[in-house]
């Protein structure tokens, strides 16, 4: 039996710029049958000075991950960045330390959102209502550290009046990187370019991702370019087919 009680790794651009990805997460999960606790000790998974070779620093965050998700049955993010740090990456950044077997116990119970749904729980689709024309951008981490291809799409498949228009390139990079945007901004602004060329040729109004990073350095370029395409996250547009955001922000 797959767990149906977990814990909820709302990740810090959730937690502190997109709450609304945090809520519809927590309603889809909900309305699939789960309970969902929060964790209110959790911090930062350290992937910021992890990438930047501050192990150490990395190591102190990465450690309140390790508390506050100590005795949870399950684990899921709406993010394929945060929780490839934590399955693909914890076990060598705490390899050789007391913290090892805590690192890999870890990384064995934590989830993507829609591989959570899929994968455990066997959501084939999910019904609901958004009429647009949509195209898809597979998140780097997502994509090549957990294997997300078609989780998200098969998620979408049901939602009634939904066009989903493949880009051309939907594996290629947006250029959000973390702190690769911040040290290389010129090459971060020229790949988010080529993206959303690729994603306006689709014709599509809504660009639909797994992850907040991509979404937020897309949206800044979207705006600086004056385009009008929504960047939304997967969470948010199936709890808003679902009609699960107001059920989301009602409960406690």
């Amino acid at each position: 039996m797959p767990p149906t009680r977990v814990a909820l790794f709302v990740t810090c651009l959730v937690d502190l710029l997109y709450p609304e990805v945090g809520e519809s997460t927590v309603a889809l999960l909900r309305d699939a049958g789960v309970d969902v606790d929060f964790p209110e000790s959790q911090t930062c998974c350290g992937q910021p000075p992890y990438n930047s070779g501050f192990h150490e620093e990395a190591q102190r965050m990465a450690r309140t991950l390790l508390d506050a998700f100590d005795g949870a049955e399950a684990v899921v993010s709406p993010s394929g960045s945060c929780t490839a740090m934590v399955r693909s990456f914890y076990p060598h950044l705490f390899h050789g330390t007391p913290d090892e077997q805590r690192a890999n116990a870890l990384a064995g119970k934590t989830y993507e959102l829609s591989e959570y749904l899929v994968d455990v729980l066997g959501v084939g689709r999910i019904e609901g209502s958004f009429d647009a024309r949509v195209t898809y951008h597979d998140s780097c981490h997502g994509l090549r550290e957990l294997g997300l291809t078609g989780q998200g799409r098969r998620l979408l498949s049901g939602i009634e009046g939904l066009e989903l228009i493949e880009m051309a390139r939907p594996e290629a990079c947006c250029g959000f990187g973390g702190t690769f945007s911040v040290r290389l901004p010129e090459m971060a602004t020229a790949m988010a370019d080529d993206k959303l060329d690729q994603a306006a040729a689709t014709e599509a109004t809504v660009m639909v991702a797994g992850d907040s990073g991509c979404l937020m350095h897309l949206a800044g370029r979207l705006s600086r370019l004056g385009r009008q395409m929504r960047p939304m996250h997967l969470a948010v547009l199936l709890a808003e087919a679902r009609g699960l955001r107001e059920l989301s922000e009602a409960r406690p």
